[in-house]
């Protein structure tokens, strides 16, 4: 026997490859991993903004954690040789039951920021909402061909600057309005105290050194025009030159006065569909369906705002339950598997939203980093569905998972 051929019967070569980000991403097997690598791409301080939450970040890892307390219930010969995860959502077609929530300050991440968040959601077919902080103003977002794009919005003091973004969103052709109801006051986010960390960042030579050890990030920063606040900085008004004068600003905007006042005054700015984002109860939702709103997304910010809120997949059955179809009910909060997904519609939700796990994409190789997220979820989804025995997303129903014995539901 020739052993050089015995050799190559059981062995071949791999082809050397070249391209960084290609290298990069290869080894990234889940959101977790894209997680690692933009641990290790960012400064500590940036990182630490998009990964960190308020307090003991308790929360935080409930929100992901608490999706292993739901078990399937898999059915087997069912043939799902053909697997659908197509949905509409107000008339716009998505490729599956899943949106990006709004991030904030994206470009400090990669210097595309949002504008790589919106092309890949594009070409994947997902809906994306655009934040009120984002460093993309509201028309570059617009602008991309063939997106179905949400505005998120913060019923701020300056009514007026409020109006005209939402007429902004309206020209530019926005799908929706995402009101965020859970910030009438910041929470506290340790990890940014700790490290002094602000937005725009301070810098010192603590922040100097960081980005020294983070080249690929600084020369990534340096090559590109200065970061601001996209959405609020043409203001007539303002001095929207610096970032600095438009995050003062903005941070003087947030009203504890919050109220349902404010959503109906919503309603006589935009007549196209709303979400309220930051659900967290039955009885709130129950309002929302007498405030007329179209739909609520139950969130709790990450576990950016109240530490000890409840994880959010405890929330989605007696929520959905009690609405009854009557709106549409959004999961926001937690998502790092296409499992995760499946479970969020088994038990009531219509769709669910996701941010940390595509900021890890962006921060981990910019747009590329981000369609591989949206792709890691997609086929985790489709491959959940196979297993359990369903081929379509209308299919999924309340008797495929079961709350682990342990629990109390």
């Amino acid at each position: 026997m020739n052993p050089f051929r015995a050799f190559r019967s059981v062995v071949r070569f791999d082809t050397p490859e070249f391209n960084l980000t290609t290298r990069r991403l290869a080894r990234a097997a889940n959101i977790d991993d894209l997680r690692r690598i933009a641990k290790r791409r960012l400064p500590g301080g940036i990182f630490d903004y998009y990964d960190g939450a308020a307090l003991d970040e308790v929360t935080l890892h409930r929100n992901s954690a608490s999706f292993s307390d739901v078990e399937y219930i898999p059915r087997v010969l069912r043939d799902v040789s053909n697997i659908d995860l197509n949905i509409s959502l107000f008339g716009a077609s998505m490729s599956m039951p899943v949106m990006l929530s709004p991030t904030g300050f994206g470009r400090i991440a990669h210097s595309q920021g949002e504008l790589a968040v919106a092309r890949a959601a594009r070409d994947a077919g997902v809906h994306y909402c655009l934040s009120t902080l984002a460093t993309r103003s509201i028309e570059e977002i617009g602008a991309v061909d063939g997106l179905n794009t949400w505005f998120q919005v913060y019923t701020w003091r300056d009514r007026d600057m409020v109006a005209e973004m939402i007429t902004r969103a309206k020209n530019a052709g926005f799908l929706g309005l995402q009101l965020t109801v859970d910030t009438p006051v910041f929470g506290r986010r340790e990890r940014d105290v700790r490290r002094g960390f602000t937005l725009p960042p301070k810098i010192g030579p603590r922040t100097i050194l960081d980005g020294l050890l983070h080249p690929e990030w600084t020369l990534d920063f340096l090559r590109n025009d200065p970061i601001t606040f996209a959405v609020v900085a043409e203001r007539k008004d303002l001095n929207g030159e610096t970032a600095v004068t438009l995050s003062d600003y903005i941070n003087s905007q947030f009203d504890p006065a919050l109220s349902w006042d404010d959503v109906a005054w919503l309603r006589t700015q935009w007549d196209g569909p709303i979400l309220l984002k930051g659900i967290q109860s039955v009885e709130d939702a129950l309002l929302a369906v007498d405030a007329g709103v179209d739909g609520i997304m139950v969130s709790n910010h990450g576990g950016r705002q109240l530490d000890g809120s409840p994880p959010i997949i405890e929330l989605i059955e007696p929520i959905a339950t009690a609405v009854n179809g009557r709106i549409i009910v959004v999961c926001d909060g937690g998502i790092r598997r296409g499992g995760d997904v499946f479970k969020a519609l088994a038990l009531g939700a219509n769709c669910v939203s996701m941010g940390r796990a595509y900021l890890y994409g962006l921060g981990a190789a910019g747009e590329r980093g981000v369609q591989r997220a949206i792709e890691m979820i997609h086929d985790e989804l489709a491959m959940t569905m196979a297993l359990v025995g369903v081929t379509r997303i209308s299919d999924i129903s309340r008797d495929m998972v079961r709350w682990r014995s342990t629990r109390e539901h």
